[in-house]
């Protein structure tokens, strides 16, 4: 059975005093139903900037409490499916992104998805890259806004959050209150922009509780690969820290020294930018689960 987390009443910070809007057991396979990450405020190309409403944006549907998830656990979610709607939505202007230094006003537009391409223009079609850009979990302090990734996962706006991937985050508070939403049909690595292709989401997912793991989150597993995540005032320190989980990684799951780790990365290891246009900028090291000798498929049983 499916349960169904409706996209009514989304919250814009996670939070440990969040009230659950649904309740989970430990295995359960959950659909979010998501807005996009201008709570579907934009219909229209031509729709007035103005109107926007900035306390709305990056809305996440939940949070659920995940019965017998407790302070210290790991929460896994593994990314069934992503069912996106049929229009993307792309914003940009002065203030914004990479480029709002030189921008001189601001542009909404509103591309649509068909045959599993983003029809950007005429002549240029881009490939589905569904993901998920807002997931985490209720930090242990003091709130934080939807549109900023910390340790808890939250804004992270990593493009290998779709599907096929299991992503693992702290459980901070009792029951962890697990909320996402924020999709995009496709993002380059960076979001330079400021947005990716935003659409509107039914998320499928499953949940699993491991206890006892000393893993540092947040991390994901897809294609063969293990990718630590880290989120910092600069994409510098994202990069460091990143890379500093990984070697904790390396060390666990092989006879190498620290010393070995750090030599590894530098020659398999691929760090890459997540984004660099949020309040926390986020960087992930990838590396190949092959290297790590010692892990096995039952680490996550």
């Amino acid at each position: 059975m499916v349960q169904i987390i409706k996209k009514g009443s989304p919250i814009y910070a996670m939070d440990k005093n969040n009230r659950p809007v649904a309740t989970a057991k430990d295995g359960d396979r959950l659909v979010f139903e998501a807005y996009d990450c201008f709570e579907d405020q934009l219909t229209d190309a031509h729709d007035a900037f103005e109107k926007l409403d900035w306390n709305r944006i990056n809305p996440a549907t939940g949070p659920v409490y995940v019965e017998g998830a407790e302070v210290g656990d790991i929460l896994a979610v593994t990314i069934e499916k992503l069912e996106i709607g049929d229009t993307a939505t792309l914003f940009t202007g002065p203030d914004s992104g990479v480029m709002g230094d030189e921008l001189t006003e601001n542009t909404i537009r509103r591309l649509p998805i068909e045959n599993g391409i983003v029809k950007f223009s005429e002549n240029i079609d881009l490939p589905l890259n569904k993901m998920i850009g807002v997931i985490g979990t209720a930090p242990a302090g003091e709130a934080v806004s939807c549109g900023t990734p910390d340790a808890h996962g939250g804004n992270m706006d990593c493009k290998e959050i779709g599907e096929g991937t299991t992503l693992f985050l702290p459980v901070n508070v009792a029951g962890a209150l697990l909320a996402m939403g924020d999709c995009h049909a496709a993002m380059g690595d960076g979001e330079v922009s400021v947005c990716g292709a935003e659409v509107p989401c039914d998320i499928t997912v499953t949940i699993k509780v491991f206890k006892n793991k000393d893993w540092p989150t947040p991390f994901l597993l897809r294609d063969g690969k293990l990718s630590t995540i880290a989120s910092a005032k600069t994409i510098d320190m994202a990069n460091i820290m990143a890379t500093k989980q990984m070697v904790h990684f390396v060390e666990s799951y092989t006879e190498l020294t620290k010393g070995e780790a750090i030599h590894l990365l530098s020659l398999a290891g691929n760090l890459r930018v997540c984004q660099i246009v949020d309040p926390n900028k986020t960087a992930r090291m990838e590396l190949p689960l092959a290297y790590l000798t010692k892990w096995s498929a039952e680490e996550l049983n």
